[in-house]
């Protein structure tokens, strides 16, 4: 890693008041470390790492006042509307007779010291099964118009968000590990045991073992297609760090190996104690290669493909193409299917779901 992505992770690490393996940044280039950290959705936690630094390391006082303003406006501020559309939605549905689950979102953010300062964008719902009816519920009694054209849920705009209905946890179309994999989250999708108020509405989370598998399988998904950053790392550290007792680790260990996750598990716990500075105890295990981890957190860092889709349907595909080449040894960390049977099942998904390309 080059000097600017160890004093954004020293910082980071002291936002999350994980002192043990910080340095002291003498020499910070902010112009470098806050894109950075607004790539990392970790813009809140670069301030809160601020706040702990002596006066004369911080950044100047007016560029510092205009980040907090925007912590405030695009964190904070959020929060408080995300969780209010949330305790709507879910009061909606309530009276209508349904179960709603939030996944990820939500659902991560109660983990974090400061689950303000974790950034919210879409409102990802699970409804027990009933999405099918729900929908023609919600288009009944109110003037939403639902968008099917999306791979494994349909997608809605409440207010100023936007909600993912999910009928299936993962695209069971995409790879064939999918649908054994999908009917395990179906099955844990059924418990409804766990549960929070947001404004007196009931709103249901998922238990610890869907939780645990739905984050993995989720990051490392969006990792093999995509990328994903830190922020996403978070989720699952905090998410760990609270719940570790509460998971089935020999079942959890058991599925991850049949579907080949262990290394990407392993990359990621590494990262978490390593780069974050968790303590290692909470996760099960920290067995790792440290070249494939460091190969890994490059890649979360300064990714060679930008998450972002070319405009244009050809360039598009040119990216995705140039992308799929280049993203190789990721797939073969991922996945123990051939990439050539994901590229057709791809292929296969775009035809089903055009608008998806």
């Amino acid at each position: 890693m080059n000097q600017n992505s160890e004093v954004f992770l020293d910082l980071i690490r002291l936002g999350l008041g994980h002192t043990r393996g910080c340095g002291s940044p003498l020499c910070v280039n902010w112009d470098r470390i806050e894109p950075l950290a607004a790539q990392q959705g970790l813009s809140a936690i670069l301030v809160d790492g601020i706040e702990k630094l002596p006066d004369t390391q911080r950044p100047p006082k007016d560029v510092l006042l205009q980040w907090i303003g925007e912590t405030l406006q695009g964190y904070e501020y959020r929060y408080e509307q995300y969780k209010q559309e949330i305790s709507e939605l879910a009061s909606f549905y309530n009276s209508q007779g349904y179960k709603m689950m939030v996944l990820k979102g939500y659902a991560c953010a109660i983990n974090w010291p400061k689950p303000e300062h974790r950034p919210c964008g879409d409102i990802d719902i699970w409804l027990f099964g009933k999405q099918k009816e729900a929908d023609a519920t919600l288009e009944q009694k109110t003037s939403i118009k639902i968008e099917k054209s999306h791979h494994h849920h349909t997608v809605f705009t409440w207010h100023d968000f936007t909600v993912e209905n999910h009928y299936d946890f993962i695209n069971v179309n995409r790879h064939k590990s999918h649908s054994g994999l999908g009917r395990i989250f179906k099955e844990l999708g059924v418990d409804d045991t766990h549960s929070v108020e947001i404004n007196g509405e009931k709103v249901y989370l998922p238990s610890p073992n869907l939780h645990a598998l739905f984050l993995l399988r989720h990051a490392l998904n969006h990792f093999a297609s995509m990328g994903i950053n830190l922020r996403q790392v978070l989720d699952w550290a905090f998410f760990i760090e609270k719940h570790t007792n509460e998971i089935d680790w020999d079942w959890f260990l058991s599925v991850i190996e049949d579907y080949q996750m262990q290394e990407f598990f392993n990359c990621l716990n590494a990262i978490c104690v390593e780069d974050l500075g968790f303590e290692a105890t909470i996760f099960k295990q920290v067995q790792f290669n440290p070249v494939t981890k460091e190969k890994v957190l490059k890649d979360i860092i300064a990714p060679v493909y930008s998450p972002e889709l070319p405009e244009g349907l050809f360039n598009r595909m040119i990216f995705r193409y140039h992308r799929w080449r280049g993203s190789a040894w990721k797939y073969e960390l991922c996945y123990k299917e051939s990439r050539w049977s994901a590229f057709w099942s791809g292929v296969w998904n775009n035809i089903l779901k055009p608008k998806s390309i």
